[in-house]
């Protein structure tokens, strides 16, 4: 019986997958779903670069294909796994151990990325728990990405040894040249601007907990990975989901240091993400990329620096407080039920931090997204170009960039972060 016996008895997708024991000292599974994926053996061999660390390694990759898969794509995954066995016969010398298995085409018509990624997960999961490894690291990494070769010795020394750390979000950044065409690197270049550019803005009104919720950038230690509930079965945006359960729990942090190096491919695997939108951006090249007027973090911040005042039921004070928000999310939280959730939060807290760690667990990231959707309808804001933004806000946090071009923005926006 390992620790988690209780989660792999009525959460996962399939049963035991793989027979072969693993190393007794693995400390890290690197889990990468593959679906169409005509890159992966780069991805292996990005790992195989990577400096060893102390504790064995297994790579999983889980070859998957919807029951919507055309013809194109189901010959791509039998290359993906022919590639993969030769990998297997001829690679001794790797820092890591491969396993992978292909699931055919899964008649579930709810299957994607998600049950994809939750299926290698909990293999991972059920791996460390026959070893009763409850500090094992589950990374999840995606099958077109690169990694820098210190990613694998910062996951195990900031992440597997660090006993107050959980989870985490990595750093990346996606190419901005090479030889795919200039068009995509100048979208990808606009859509990793609105990325950093909504990070740094939220961080800007004071909002606990900011971190950046993409799939192939993030890792979990097996015990957190059971306790939330494991990664759920969305087809697209399971990542953001399940790191909405992560950082509450405690011990989630911004792992700098390393990069993970998403490819800025055109893809239509999954309804929306990276892929999609650089599709879309392609069909204008010219077009400017659309993200959140800065107006509405501004609103943001007026809240989150109340937040305080709330825990106290007076309602004299509750009042003013509401009433200094802009009416757009004074419409938003009165259609969420503002008044009944704050007595339900207060009722369930004896603190003010308490109260505050609560109330941010129902105002999370997932109710911020759509509030700024909701204020972007056109009622009261319309978003603007992420150049424009980017510069606006920049000049919030006292910084001149006047006169950058997107690249330029980009450069500054990640070195703020690393």
């Amino acid at each position: 019986m390992g620790f988690a016996s209780a989660y792999l008895s009525g959460n996962t997708i399939t049963d035991k997958i793989f027979q072969e024991k693993p190393a007794e000292d693995t400390g890290i599974i690197i889990v990468i779903p593959a679906f169409d994926e005509p890159g992966i053996i780069n991805t292996l061999q990005s790992l195989a670069d990577c400096e060893k660390p102390p504790c064995s390694v297994e790579t999983i990759v889980i070859v998957n294909a919807p029951s919507r898969a055309n013809r194109r794509q189901l010959r791509q995954n039998y290359s993906t796994c022919e590639a993969l066995h030769k990998w297997k016969q001829t690679d001794t010398g790797s820092v890591f151990l491969l396993l992978y298995k292909d699931l055919g085409i899964m008649e579930d018509s709810e299957w994607g990325v998600g049950m994809a990624r939750k299926t290698g997960m909990d293999e991972a999961l059920r791996r460390f728990s026959s070893l009763d490894r409850r500090d094992g690291v589950i990374a999840s990494l995606d099958a077109d990405c690169l990694v820098q070769s210190n990613y694998l010795l910062r996951l195990y020394t900031e992440l597997q040894v660090q006993e107050k750390h959980s989870a985490c979000s990595v750093y990346f950044e996606h190419p901005l040249e090479g030889q795919m065409d200039s068009v995509i690197y100048s979208a990808i270049c606009r859509y990793e601007l609105h990325l950093r550019y909504y990070y740094q803005a939220l961080k800007y009104t004071g909002y606990p907990g900011v971190f950046h919720t993409i799939g192939s950038a993030l890792a979990v230690k097996a015990l957190s990975y059971a306790k939330a509930g494991g990664m759920n079965r969305r087809q697209g945006g399971e990542d953001f989901y399940f790191i909405q359960k992560l950082i509450p729990a405690g011990g989630y942090f911004y792992l700098t240091g390393t990069t993970v190096i998403p490819s800025p491919r055109i893809s239509d695997r999954v309804p929306f993400g990276t892929g999609p939108v650089i599709g879309k951006l392609l069909k204008d090249p010219q077009s400017d990329y659309l993200t959140y007027n800065p107006e509405g973090f501004e609103y943001i911040k007026v809240l989150v620096d109340n937040v305080p005042d709330l825990y106290n039921p007076d309602s004299e004070k509750e009042k003013e407080v509401f009433n200094d928000l802009h009416f757009s999310l004074q419409d938003f939280l009165e259609a969420n039920g503002w008044q009944n959730k704050l007595a339900e939060i207060r009722s369930n807290t004896s603190s003010p931090a308490s109260f505050e760690k609560r109330f941010f667990s129902w105002f999370n990231m997932f109710r911020v997204v759509k509030y700024l959707n909701f204020l972007h309808t056109g009622q009261y804001q319309k978003k603007m170009p992420v150049k424009e933004a980017a510069v606006l806000m920049l000049s919030k946090m006292g910084y001149d960039s006047t006169g950058s071009d997107e690249a330029e923005l980009l450069n500054i926006y990640r070195g703020l972060e690393k």
